[in-house]
Parts: C-alpha cells; sequence; structure tokens
C-alpha cells in the first residue's frame, strides 16, 4: 500500500469515527463528575464523564467508562473507592472546569473527604454514588468500570444534560 492510499484510509476512518461519535450524540446522556483519592499520597483525581449508566439492582451497580489513554487509570483499580456526582443544571461549569486538564482541579471548588470514605465529595449534586471499583471490562478504546454502589444520596436538583456536542437543560415533561 502507498503512503497516499494509506493517508487516504486514514482520512476516511477518521471521518467514519467522528459521523460514528455525532451519532451517539444524538442520545441525550446526563453529565457526571468521577472523583477519587490516592490512598498513596492523598492526591485528588476528578474527571468529566457521560457514559455512566445503571447495571443491577441487586447487588447495586453501575457502570462508566474511561478512555485507555487516561493517567488516571491507576486511580480507578479495582477495589478504589470513588464518587459518581450526577450534574445538576447550575453545574455546567464544574462539568466544564473537570473537563479540562488542570494540576489541581479542586482549588476552588467546595468539596470534603469523608473520614469513611476515600473519595472527594463536591456540592450540589442531583445525586451523588459511594462507590468502589467492582470490575474493570474491555471496551475497545476505553476500559469499562463496573462499580459496586455503597451508598447514594439525592437532591431535588434537575440534571445537567449533554447531547448533540453541548450541555442542556432539562426542558418540561410531556
Amino acid at each position: 500500500m502507498t503512503a497516499a492510499v494509506a493517508d487516504q484510509a486514514q482520512a476516511q476512518a477518521q471521518v467514519q469515527q467522528k459521523a460514528f461519535r455525532n451519532a451517539l450524540g444524538s442520545f441525550p446522556t446526563g453529565v457526571t463528575i468521577i472523583t477519587t483519592q490516592d490512598p498513596a499520597d492523598g492526591r485528588l483525581t476528578g474527571l468529566t464523564v457521560n457514559s455512566f449508566s445503571s447495571v443491577s439492582l441487586d447487588p447495586p451497580l453501575v457502570l462508566w467508562s474511561l478512555a485507555r489513554k487516561s493517567p488516571n487509570l491507576d486511580q480507578f483499580a479495582v477495589g478504589r473507592q470513588h464518587a459518581i456526582h450526577v450534574l445538576s443544571q447550575e453545574q455546567k461549569d464544574l462539568a466544564y472546569h473537570f473537563a479540562a486538564p488542570k494540576p489541581d482541579k479542586f482549588a476552588g471548588v467546595q468539596h470534603h473527604v469523608p473520614a469513611d470514605f476515600k473519595a472527594p465529595i463536591l456540592a450540589g449534586a442531583t445525586a451523588c454514588f459511594y462507590c468502589e471499583t467492582h470490575q474493570l471490562l474491555d471496551g475497545g478504546d476505553h476500559l469499562i468500570v463496573l462499580a459496586r454502589v455503597l451508598h447514594h444520596e439525592t437532591t431535588e436538583h434537575a440534571p445537567l444534560l449533554f447531547a448533540k456536542g453541548t450541555m442542556m437543560k432539562l426542558q418540561e415533561s410531556i
């Protein structure tokens, strides 16, 4: 295969990936921030994720996915605790804050780390799931984090949505 043919094939694959991503964006999702704390050095980690879903009521399991190229993979190993925050409509800026690379994403962000749980908890979320990584599964260019829910909290805040590449507010129910 010549270099020109290889370049054309790569360009075609990128176009197909973008079209697939755009099609997936037609399905609205909630927006979450996943947080954890490194047990060795106490470093706090947080990232914005919209690949969150329920799995099972008994036992209580949820899942989310993390890119294999993420520098945070080790922070979510089996047995590690993490919190999944379902963001409220008022937390759009927080979602963008945790989506961008920053040396300390928690600076200036209201949070606390409970004495009996090893992950920071953010204020103002619609729901918060206190989890432990149960299993890591192959998901192509991502790892699927299957998490056991240890405890959860909910509020009456309306959730933040993501669709078609942008954040959205929930409209009236039909």
